[in-house]
């Protein structure tokens, strides 16, 4: 047995297990790392440290302590409250203004992780106060993202066109960008009716705030309606982490961890009970996970699957089974990653001119980036991190059947739709 399929019986084995004996999946990933690394691939330690999502890992600290902090201190209650009152107090129309706010970050430049680790806190936290389904608010923040992901002047879209230039390919950027947005669009009002959207208040519902205020002469200060310093310099802080993502470049992580240093500096009690907050059980399973699949990028599994694909001689079934290998791979890696692996690999083929070359990289961009809602990926795990008030372990396995549905019927969809017809 080769050791690329020895890598692969492993990563279902760790499945498996964390399934049936409920062991914390990051844990047992990297045993596997370590394993598979040292008894298969002769790696060394550092050699396997190397694929440890050492950027992830910020992210996901940085931002759920942030907003850690902004729920003890009760601005995202002050935050849901206010997004209450600008849709007029109605509960149906908010996962919709979340798609859309996560779509305008994506479309004019924020890193797809970037939009949602900004979105979802304030949208899941709306979703725990009128109880709305979590699966249904993250996935809809998920999708936006995606949504607005491929626009000509967006990072994906920029990335892929280049890729396609570089590769000398015939390509549409506009093609590329209705392509996402019209499929996670589908795929988002599909979720809205499944999950309960269609039953969601659709009139004016009093937000807790002013429930308070008309109840009881005598509010207490702190009520969701009113800005202390605290709230007010948190808030700041939101403000400084959107604009130093989206007009400076910096990183995510990096930057909510400073500002929430900041404000811990002047409140100290909310800064502790917000570092006990951090969801550290899915830290531990983003990056282990993550970190077994770098071992198998090095060991070269992923190549070696796109590669037994692409020598395929039925070109149709090869673009079919790409798009799986895409959707497979980027819900427990980078979608960037991947897409940039693929779309050379598609290149044979589509030089003899049977398939489409717009139809076939609109279909492998978005199977490559609709199935990011999965746990393993890091929309996902920040989706999962910043979900208050739910019991976690079976929101990751909603996220995971999710992430498996989406991986499953997205692939032949997007095919039958793209790349059948031979667009180009």
């Amino acid at each position: 047995m080769s050791d690329e399929l020895i890598s692969i019986l492993v990563l279902v084995v760790v499945f498996v297990i964390a399934t049936t004996r409920s062991i914390n999946m990051g844990a047992l990933s990297f045993a596997a790392a370590f394993g598979v690394g040292e008894l298969v691939a002769d790696f060394s330690a550092d050699h396997i440290f190397a694929g440890f999502p050492g950027d992830l890992f910020v992210v996901l600290v940085g931002v759920t302590y942030l907003f850690a902090l902004a729920r003890a201190n009760g601005t995202t209650d002050w935050l849901v409250h206010a997004s209450i009152r600008l849709v007029g107090g109605r509960v149906a129309l908010i996962p919709w203004v979340m798609f859309a706010i996560s779509g305008a970050l994506t479309a004019i430049g924020a890193v797809s992780p970037a939009a949602v680790a900004i979105v979802a806190p304030l949208a899941l936290s709306f979703a725990a106060r009128y109880q709305i389904s979590p699966l249904l608010m993250g996935a809809m923040v998920v999708h936006g993202s995606q949504g607005g992901g491929f626009s000509p002047i967006s990072i994906y879209g920029s990335i892929v066109n280049g890729i396609v230039d570089r590769e000398k390919l015939p390509g549409n950027e506009i093609t590329l960008f209705l392509a996402s947005l019209v499929v996670n669009l589908i795929i988002a009002a599909i979720v809205f009716v499944v999950c309960g959207g269609l039953k969601l208040p659709r009139t004016a519902v009093a937000t807790a705030g002013e429930e308070r205020e008309e109840g009881a002469e005598e509010a207490p200060a702190d009520a969701a309606g009113r800005l202390t310093p605290a709230r007010i310099a948190t808030l700041a802080a939101l403000v400084a982490l959107v604009v130093a993502v989206l007009a400076f470049d910096l990183d995510a992580g990096l930057t909510a961890i400073t500002l929430a240093v900041a404000l811990s500096v002047f409140w100290p009690d909310h800064g502790r009970k917000a570092v006990n907050e951090v969801t550290w059980p899915t830290v531990l399973l983003i990056c282990g996970v993550l970190t077994y699949v770098g071992v198998l990028d090095e060991m070269g599994t992923i190549d070696y699957a796109g590669k037994a694909v692409s020598d395929i001689g039925i070109p149709l079934l090869a673009a079919l089974l790409l798009c799986y290998i895409g959707a497979i791979v980027s819900a427990f890696a980078s979608s960037v990653g991947i897409m940039g692996a693929l779309i050379p690999l598609a290149v044979p083929f589509l030089a003899q001119g049977d398939i489409g070359a717009v139809g076939m990289i609109a279909a492998l961009a978005v199977s490559a980036t609709v199935v990011d809602v999965s746990p393993f990926s890091t929309n996902g795990a920040l989706v999962l991190a910043n979900a208050p008030d739910v019991d976690r372990d079976r929101f990751f396995r909603q996220l995971m059947v999710y992430g498996g549905i989406m991986v499953v019927a997205v692939p032949p969809v997007v095919w039958l739709a793209m790349v059948v017809p031979g667009l180009g």
